[in-house]
């Protein structure tokens, strides 16, 4: 991801980023980063959509979410017409300049949870700064649950066909 470079981000970094700031917008759901070239505004969500998709991206990550919210997701995702939520198990609170993330996980069985714990909180603040722009303050991690390996639910068998 490092190699893209946005005419915003060479012009910031020429400019040394004089004259850009960040302030909560109007709604409380975002944020703006105003510049002297416009405002860009950040909402909640995609700060939460960002944090999601980058623990997802930490392998031992089984599943996101606690229990009962698990539960709601697979009756959503099953449910016709309804978007699958995209942070589930992720909560942000998006200030002017900064960001904390709070992050509810399943991990695989045998993975050291410390160890886990930090590559996940080292990818989300990487990309929440780098996609965002904003300072990540803390990322508060639960594991609500351990995946065992024999909790894995069988492939559904073919039918045999009863006619030939």
């Amino acid at each position: 991801m490092g190699g893209i470079v946005s005419q915003d981000d060479r012009r910031g970094a020429e400019q040394g980023a004089v004259g850009t700031r960040r302030k909560r917008g109007a709604d409380g759901g975002s944020s703006e980063l105003i510049t002297s070239g416009g405002n860009t505004r950040i909402a909640d969500d995609v700060v939460a959509k960002i944090a999601t998709m980058a623990a997802r991206q930490v392998g031992g990550v089984y599943e996101m979410g606690a229990g009962l919210s698990r539960t709601m997701g697979a009756v959503r995702d099953r449910l016709p017409g309804v978007a699958p939520d995209g942070a589930q198990g992720v909560a942000v609170q998006v200030g002017e300049r900064q960001a904390a993330v709070d992050i509810d996980l399943v991990v695989e069985y045998g993975l050291s949870i410390p160890d886990l714990a930090t590559a996940v909180r080292t990818n989300v603040v990487n990309e929440i700064e780098h996609m965002c722009g904003l300072e990540v303050v803390e990322v508060n991690i639960t594991v609500d649950d351990v995946h065992m390996p024999e909790e894995e639910s069988p492939e559904p068998r073919a039918e045999e066909s009863r006619v030939r």
